[in-house]
């Protein structure tokens, strides 16, 4: 057992995932860097170095899953943090422009196919890790989780025709993580009175491979909120849902 926080941060090998674990890391928490493949894993936690360990775990994969929990459980006998921050946002090889994507993912059009690989990750897919780490959570003695969604998942901020994301609003990505939004709070009803607070944060239009690199704030600046939301300490609040700094995003 070690005094450090230990935290599990799922699709940690780029993007917002990687930047949040080098954050971690810098302030002291050992971070399990999560990533479906294990040589893309192990590359990201040596270029961060010590207080970063990869574990391989695929969240659209049972086995995987639990293979993680164990490991963890025999590793570290708890986990203190969980971020569910891996996510899809299409099932396409190579890369597809936002324009592209968009044009192709009218609910009229879009691939049912698609639509499930997405949701299979970005839903089921933390509801599956939840599940599994849980009862490491409830071992330790000031346990947060922290799902990473998106503010175009709104759907109070979509039903108003003002909304600058609201042409985007398709069943995969957008509606997956109004999916998201739902499980999380079923996750903060299920754990009041727990002590194990849970918080939902969106990230900025961050440049990532998710958008095809077209978003227009940096890794840095994107990232900030959900490394200030990972950084909460126990005093800290459950049940927000917010972005960058501390903005409230309605559900």
């Amino acid at each position: 057992m070690t005094d450090q926080r230990i935290a599990l941060v799922t699709g940690a090998n780029q993007g917002v995932g990687l930047q949040l674990a080098k954050e971690l890391v810098a302030n002291g928490v050992t971070v399990l860097l999560g990533s479906r493949n294990a040589e893309k894993g192990e590359a990201a936690a040596k270029s961060i170095g010590a207080g970063a360990i990869a574990i391989q775990i695929d969240v659209t994969d049972a086995a995987s899953i639990a293979a993680a929990a164990e490991r963890i459980r025999t590793e570290f006998g708890r986990l203190d943090l969980l971020v569910n921050n891996a996510g899809i946002s299409n099932n396409r090889t190579g890369p597809v422009t936002m324009a592209e994507f968009t044009k192709t993912s009218a609910a009229s059009i879009v691939s049912i196919d698609e639509v499930r690989a997405i949701w299979d990750t970005n839903v089921f897919g933390v509801l599956a890790v939840y599940q599994a780490m849980l009862p490491l959570l409830r071992l330790s003695s000031d346990a947060r989780i922290v799902n990473v969604s998106s503010g175009v998942g709104s759907l109070a901020a979509n039903a108003d025709p003002a909304f600058p994301y609201r042409a985007i609003y398709t069943p995969g990505y957008a509606a997956s993580k109004t999916a998201l939004n739902g499980i999380t709070l079923a996750m903060m009803i299920e754990l009041e009175g727990s002590g194990i607070k849970v918080n939902l944060v969106s990230p900025g239009f961050t440049s990532t491979a998710l958008n095809n690199f077209e978003g227009t704030e940096s890794i840095e600046d994107g990232s900030r909120e959900v490394v200030r939301v990972a950084l909460f300490g126990p005093d800290a609040p459950s049940g927000t849902f917010t972005m960058w700094d501390n903005t409230t995003i309605p559900w």
